[in-house]
């Protein structure tokens, strides 16, 4: 970044210094274009190793949206003509340097990315079964994690398939009642189980499953089906897994209920103990990020590892004249940082914590500026060379906008004059402090709401306020005491200071369910769509990487986006995949759906994807429908015009004459079968082998716009659909 921020009045010496031209055709106009580019990038200091970083990501991104390998083809063929198109035009131009290296180095980081995820989808993808199964076969463990919260134990296992022999990685869940404590990586086993495809998503906008398990390598999921045989006990355990096991299972032996679960997750990156309910209330009180090993958690084990063995080493006078303390501090430090990364499961937020924390140690060490765009930047690039698919899941994305609103807000001159030292009492100091953490959190608030409501479709909108107590709280004493705690066991002397944990971690978890249970905390919105998601990134990104005035266009940007989502209408209509669940919205504050579901899965999305909570009305009950044994049949008034839909209960045999009358009289036809020739709706036939090549449905009708899960697909790997 540039150390200079660009002015109002520069920009307007460039438009003087090159006027535009009355005359002189396309050329002129062309180089005056130009030229008034190179000097706004001259002027703004433009810092290419932040901008390369975001050039890759946006060829990983690339890669997601469109469809087929030869528009990836294409996008890096137009990169290259890029590159050599720009040495060739201004090669001789020496005052356009900063626009061809711009150009260059951007069209490059472009190509680069488009390569580095798509050669990850062939080396890691994995083809899903056919169809769902139920068969006995012989597995090898690769992975266990134990979830005690949900009942179960998940396996990860590599099997052969009976019939073609092919290798297979897939997973499993195990009731916890059948557990064996043999049952760990490495042994060999025969077991029955039930099997089945990744799902795609239920509904444009909802998780991705099938994406997220064609990067991990999976398959197929499923549950086990009676008692596993371990046909051959693991040789040697995995250490590492083996180690992060003992240690959550000593914190729970020490602490019960939700602050022993939430203390095993913060000592050994072990979730499965948190109940849902805790789960959800630190979700909507914005506290989530506490539960998941990051940058706080990181930074506080580096932070405590660092200052402990500074002053450590500082007795050891030998040392002292022959060493530099703090970088010997900082090794350890590093390698305190890295062990805990292993330990608690190497997860990208993790992994970005411990390399930003190192690099951190590396600036201190050499004198530089320690909190910086670049040091973000060398992170993000070295968690997508290893993981480029970590693009597109939250986890990334919710990271490194955390971190980049924090580094760019204190980067800025308004904050740095407002936390310069200065002579003031100590109570004016720490409200000066305090102040400035509950402004961190709003901005941090602000900076991950579109990210949470594009993949959550729910915000909680108080979390500022429970992270100004949250945060130290987990950071000052939890942490710290659990460390105490651990460390005091090695002599048997730890139940007082478990005490005192258990007391900090209550404390943590009551300000999540009082801040959830408020009135307003939980902002439910419907689907954002990515081309909205995609601007508001756009606008994230030029507010956080520039400096001076320039950076106000993303915040310009950001708020356009906002005013779209916020009038952009919601779905009134919602059709999953298989055609049996359909969500009614707009007619009162609650959903109403065709079929009552045992199972929260179908339930849940579509009141995310819908934006509504509390508990969907079954159709049948709903006063507005006139239902009998095989179909329902609706009247909504939307866009001015009455919509006359008829939706299947049953898969009993129809009078073809008479469904066929029905479907002339019907607007909208959905069924989970197949539905015959002669069932002709006015606008749409919903049937199984409409709903095979489009997935779900999210339909506005007073738009008469139908949005398919199809439509975000392309011709990846871990798409099943079939073709239109």
């Amino acid at each position: 970044m540039g150390e200079e921020p660009i002015q109002a009045s520069g920009i307007a010496d460039v438009a003087v210094q090159h006027p535009w031209p009355s005359k002189g055709g396309l050329s002129s106009i062309r180089r005056v274009v130009l030229d008034r580019a190179n000097d706004f990038l001259t002027d703004a200091g433009f810092d290419k190793g932040p901008w390369l970083t975001v050039a890759f990501a946006g060829g990983i991104g690339a890669w997601f949206v469109l469809d087929t390998r030869w528009q990836w083809t294409a996008l890096m063929i137009g990169s290259a003509i890029a590159i050599l198109a720009g040495q060739a035009f201004w090669r001789d131009r020496d005052d356009r340097a900063a626009l061809r290296q711009a150009v260059s180095a951007i069209a490059l980081m472009v190509a680069l990315g488009v390569i580095a995820i798509w050669v990850r989808s062939e080396i890691v993808g994995a083809e899903a079964i056919d169809r769902p199964s139920v068969s006995i076969f012989e597995a090898r463990i690769l992975e266990r994690d134990e979830q005690p919260a949900l009942d179960r134990v998940r396996l990860v296992l590599a099997m052969r398939d009976a019939e073609d022999g092919a290798a297979r990685k897939v997973r499993v869940n195990l009731p916890i009642v059948k557990d064996n404590a043999a049952l760990t990586e490495g042994a060999s086993i025969r077991l029955r189980a039930r099997l089945m495809p990744p799902a795609p998503p239920m509904l444009p906008g909802a998780y991705d499953f099938s994406r997220a398990a064609w990067f991990k390598g999976y398959a197929a999921t499923g549950s086990v089906l009676g008692d596993i045989e371990i046909t051959e006990p693991a040789a040697q355990s995995d250490e590492l897994a083996e180690t992060q096991r003992r240690l959550s299972a000593h914190v729970r032996s020490h602490l019960g209920g939700s602050a022993g679960a939430i203390a095993s997750a913060l000592a050994s990156g072990d979730r499965g103990g948190i109940s849902n309910a805790d789960e959800e209330a630190m979700r909507d009180a914005g506290l989530t990020h506490l539960l998941s090993i990051s940058g706080l958690h990181v930074s506080a084990v580096i932070g405590a590892a660092y200052l402990l063995s500074l002053k450590i080493l500082a007795l050891w006078p030998w040392l002292v004249l022959r060493v530099r303390l703090p970088l010997a501090a900082a090794a350890i430090a590093a390698l305190t940082g890295v062990g805990y990364t292993l330990l608690t499961g190497a997860e990208v937020p993790t992994v970005r914590s411990c390399v930003g924390a190192i690099l951190v140690l590396i600036a201190l060490g050499l004198g530089r500026d320690a909190l910086s765009l670049r040091m973000i930047a060398v992170a993000a690039m070295f968690v997508l060379l290893l993981w480029p698919e970590s693009l597109v899941g939250p986890s990334f994305q919710l990271s490194f906008a955390a971190v980049l609103s924090i580094v760019a807000l204190h980067n800025t001159a308004l904050v740095q004059a407002f936390l310069a030292p200065r002579e003031e009492s100590w109570l004016t100091r720490s409200a000066r402090r305090i102040t400035m953490l509950l402004v961190t959190g709003f901005v941090i608030e602000i900076a991950l709401m579109p990210i949470v409501l594009f993949h959550f479709h729910r915000a909680g909108v108080y979390g500022a306020f429970a992270n100004v107590i949250g945060i130290p709280l987990t950071t000052f004493a939890s942490m710290p005491l659990i460390a105490v705690s651990l460390f005091l066991d090695l002599f048997g002397l730890g139940s007082p200071a478990w005490w005192l944990t258990g007391k900090s971690l209550d404390l943590l978890i009551g300000i999540a369910h009082f801040t959830a249970e408020q009135p307003g905390a939980v902002k439910l919105m419907p689907d954002m769509g990515s081309g909205l998601f995609a601007l508001f990134v756009a606008g994230g990104l030029w507010l956080g990487l520039w400096k001076g005035r320039v950076r106000l266009f993303g915040f310009g940007l950001s708020i356009f986006t906002a005013v779209l989502f916020l009038l952009k209408p919601a779905p009134d209509l919602l059709i999953s995949s298989d055609g049996r669940h359909v969500g009614i919205a707009g007619e009162g504050d609650e959903l109403i759906v065709l079929r009552e579901s045992r199972s929260s899965y179908a339930r849940d999305n579509l009141l995310e994807i819908a934006g509504m909570g509390g508990n969907p009305v079954p159709l049948s009950n709903w006063e507005g429908a006139d239902c009998n044994r095989d179909f329902c049949v609706v009247t909504l008034d939307r866009g001015g015009r009455n919509w006359h839909i008829m939706m299947a209960r049953s898969n009993n045999r129809v009078d073809e004459r008479a469904l066929a009358a029905a479907c002339d009289r019907a607007d909208i036809v959905v069924a989970d079968r197949y539905l015959p020739w002669s069932c002709k709706p006015k606008w749409l036939k919903a049937d199984k082998n409409y709903l095979k090549a489009s997935g779900g449905l999210s339909i506005n009708l007073a738009n008469e716009r139908i949005d398919k899960v199809s439509d975000s697909m392309g011709r990846h790997g871990w798409w099943r659909g079939e073709a239109d």
